[in-house]
């Protein structure tokens, strides 16, 4: 008990304390004191007739009133002040005293206070971190009162009444809206919104309420209950927060660590605007990388690839309860203590967690604080998704319109859920949308109906009016239309039919050069043109009335890409034009639409689409060969249709043994050569040989020659010459009885002239007589013809 009369001692004789005479302002900032929840680093001290303050918040003043303690009796007319660190004792000594000081002793500041030279009593303010002590002594006889005042009210008092008196007090405390708690007070509690404040023991404000993806059950029971909403380009988590996708990729919507196996996806596109990007479809991701449930435009929904038959009645899907109405599809499931339901109606997604605690979310609805990038999933998007593009600004929105419409959830009805859900982030998701793009499709009632789901999902419903009130229909737009990959649903007039438009990235190529769908396709016996559906909608022109110049050859639209194709074929060529010059066989048809009017004029619009595919004629370049290559090759290629065109000589009439460089031939033994073609339908062309001949020298135009066919015919000079098959399909071929130049032992060159022939009605068969003339009306037709040679060498 005499340990502060001890410490008086000590501090007379201490020459590190600062002397004050009269009032005066101290700096404490070396040991800041905590007075009743209120931290000061200056102390303000007045010394007038008869009494003593010491405030924190200025000099005292009666009228304003303040934190201060107050001693009336007495008065001083200097005082000293002492900073120093606390010990172990004088810890122990305030515990002693005050049991509900729990922190450890930091420093006090003391302060004496002198009346003409001697000490007659004095002060120590301790600094126990939050908390905080006085310790009030006095040496004269007297009675001392200390009164403690809080905004100038007293709110205790320390009375030493006995000679040479000590006193211990608690000065810790909490101060909350400008009103001050002692210690261990329990300042507001409401267990019907589990919300509770108390000044704790150590002098901390404690608040206890649900947490920011919870909901209160009432007496303080919280759940978990939180719903993340993806409508356009915004994203609103879990807390709230927003973020918006400038880009064409796929995301992270949402996984958590307690079920790695769980994972939400979402993909945004573009639609009327290459510059702004909407959700477009949900993907769940269940079992790993093999279950995958699609959850698309028009209530269209996909397990891996095949569509799922879904209606109001839940249908479990590994595990996923699916099921379908007319505002969307909803896929509910249950994973670890807590349950996930994923909502889509084509263009907004609503992720709504529930359980008894709170998993760690990750994901564009979790964890805000990874950024895009590194929850962009390039796995699932396209090469080119991060390109981004600008388009001419919208002239025709009215922004402050925009903002009056989004500013409807601040209104009645949605009023009653404002409390429970912020409605600025719906606000600013509409109106950074629909100040850029326009509110078509849907997206006038879509940032409305968004806000008013997720209110419902908290058990709150605004009354149904707001619907007519907006004019917004319950059911999803677009609902069961089915549009492609490249094609958006939307309205053809404002409030009117929908149909399926094409996306403006995807449509720009066809549009920068006008097309209407990609090039003719030709192959070996066919040849065909593909329009784009949604294009041709964009032209008013109906696929269903095009068809080829026999009406009867109409298009055949592809049912999941909406393209539209026409061909024809060596089986059916759809009133296919053939044309012929010197260098090409042209087959072309046209895309038309159908004759429905019955006078000279019409004010409907016509449809004239050319397309066509060529057979290019066999290369006029002479090629050599000698036998020991056993035949000759010219690959033919030229325009869409390729072919190859080989000659070969054989031993026997069945073409089966073939004359090598190691074999003997001998004069007068009869040979057959074929010519013969690779790549050619046979059904649409065929290949004639008109003459072949031959030399002693390698040109074919040398002076010494020897016809084997003339005109397409066998030469009737030579009776050993036959030609067995010509202008019937893509090879020919004859025979001879071999033979050498009078007076040569050198090679004989042999030269054939070949060309292409439309093949109609038997055309191409050459007409021999005795005359060896061919047909005229056939023959006078080509001009463009193809020269291959062989060499035999003796």
């Amino acid at each position: 008990m005499l340990r502060p009369l001890l410490c008086l001692s000590a501090l007379i004789a201490l020459t590190g304390a600062e002397t004050f005479t009269g009032s005066s302002e101290v700096d404490i900032s070396s040991c800041p004191i905590t007075y009743y929840g209120q931290k000061y680093d200056r102390l303000y001290v007045n010394l007038t007739g008869g009494s003593v303050t010491v405030c924190f918040t200025g000099f005292f003043s009666p009228e304003t009133g303040g934190d201060c303690i107050v001693e009336r009796s007495h008065g001083a007319d200097s005082f000293f002040i002492l900073i120093t660190a606390g010990d172990l004792v004088d810890e122990n000594l305030i515990r002693g005293n005050l049991p509900t000081i729990q922190s450890p002793l930091e420093c006090f500041v003391q302060i004496s206070l002198l009346s003409s030279g001697a000490s007659q009593n004095f002060v120590n303010l301790y600094n126990l971190g939050t908390q905080a002590a006085l310790l009030g002594v006095k040496v004269i006889s007297d009675s001392v009162v200390y009164e403690l005042q809080v905004n100038g009210a007293t709110v205790n008092e320390v009375n030493l009444a006995v000679s040479y008196g000590f006193y211990y007090v608690d000065i810790s405390g909490c101060r909350y809206s400008g009103k001050m708690y002692n210690s261990s007070t329990v300042i507001s509690a409401d267990p019907k919104i589990c919300s509770s404040l108390t000044c704790s023991a150590t002098a901390v404000l404690h608040a206890v309420s649900c947490g920011p993806l919870e909901r209160c059950q009432g007496n303080y029971s919280c759940v978990l209950d939180t719903t993340c909403t993806v409508t356009g380009p915004t994203v609103i988590d879990f807390h709230r927060q927003v973020n918006s996708i400038q880009d064409r990729c796929a995301y992270s919507l949402v996984s958590t660590p307690l079920v790695p196996d769980f994972h939400v996806l979402a993909n945004f596109q573009e639609r009327r605007r290459k510059d702004v990007s909407l959700l477009d479809s949900v993907t769940l991701r269940l079992d790993g990388p093999g279950v995958y449930i699609h959850l698309e435009q028009g209530g269209r929904v996909r397990l891996n690839d095949s569509t799922l038959t879904l209606n109001s009645s839940a249908r479990l899907v590994h595990g996923v309860e699916l099921s379908k109405d007319q505002t969307g599809v909803t896929a509910k499931l249950s994973l670890s203590n807590f349950t996930a339901s994923v909502f889509f109606d084509g263009y907004t997604a609503q992720i709504h967690f529930t359980g008894p605690a709170a998993p760690s979310l990750e994901g564009l609805c979790g964890n805000s604080s990874r950024s895009l990038s590194e929850l962009r999933l390039s796995e699932y998007s396209s090469t080119s998704c991060e390109i981004q593009y600008n388009d001419t600004a919208d002239s025709t929105i009215n922004c402050n319109n925009v903002t009056e419409r989004c500013n409807l959830l601040k209104e009645a009805p949605f009023t009653s859920c404002n409390n429970n859900i912020n409605p600025q982030p719906y606000i600013t998701a509409c109106t950074d949308t629909l100040c850029k793009y326009p509110a078509v499709d849907g997206l006038n009632c879509q940032f409305l109906k968004a806000y008013a789901r997720a209110c419902s999902l908290q058990n709150i419903q605004p009354q149904e009016g707001w619907r007519s009130n907006a004019g917004c229909s319950p059911e999803a737009f677009c609902q069961d239309r089915t549009c492609s990959d490249h094609e958006f649903c939307g309205e053809k007039t404002v409030g009117g039919d929908v149909r399926c438009f094409c996306r403006p990235i995807f449509a720009s190529k066809y549009r920068s050069t006008d097309s209407l769908g990609d090039p003719t396709v030709c192959r070996e016996n066919s040849a065909s043109l593909t329009l784009v559906g949604c294009l041709l909608e964009d032209k008013g022109i109906d696929y269903s009335a095009l068809h080829l110049n026999d009406p009867t050859c109409r298009g055949q639209i592809d049912e999941l890409t909406h393209m539209v194709t026409f061909s024809f074929n060596s089986s059916n060529s759809c009133g296919t034009v053939i044309t012929t010059n010197n260098s090409q066989i042209t087959y072309k048809n046209t895309i038309k639409t159908q004759n429905s009017s019955s006078g000279i004029i019409t004010r409907q619009d016509q449809v004239y689409i050319d397309f066509s595919c060529v057979h290019t004629q066999p290369d006029n370049k002479t090629e050599t060969f000698r036998i020991r290559d056993s035949s000759v090759i010219q690959h033919i290629t030229s325009g869409a249709w390729n072919y190859t065109l080989t000659m070969k000589s054989f031993s026997d009439a069945g073409r089966t043994q073939a004359v090598e460089s190691s074999t003997e031939v001998q004069l007068n033994q009869k040979i057959w050569v074929e010519l013969k073609t690779d790549g050619l339908d046979g059904g649409m062309v065929a290949l004639v040989t008109d003459s072949c001949w031959a030399t002693d020298q390698p040109s074919p135009t040398s002076s010494l020659r020897y016809d084997l066919i003339i005109n397409g015919c066998a030469n009737p000079a030579d009776p050993t010459v036959e030609v067995e098959k010509n202008g019937v399909g893509t090879s020919t071929y004859f025979s001879f009885n071999m033979f050498q130049f009078s007076g040569s032992s050198g090679n004989v060159y042999l030269h054939c002239k070949l060309h292409l022939c439309p093949n109609q009605a038997n055309s191409c068969i050459p007409t021999c007589n005795g005359a060896a003339r061919r047909r005229r009306s056939a023959r006078a037709t080509y001009e463009g013809e193809a020269l291959i040679s062989m060499t035999w060498t003796h």
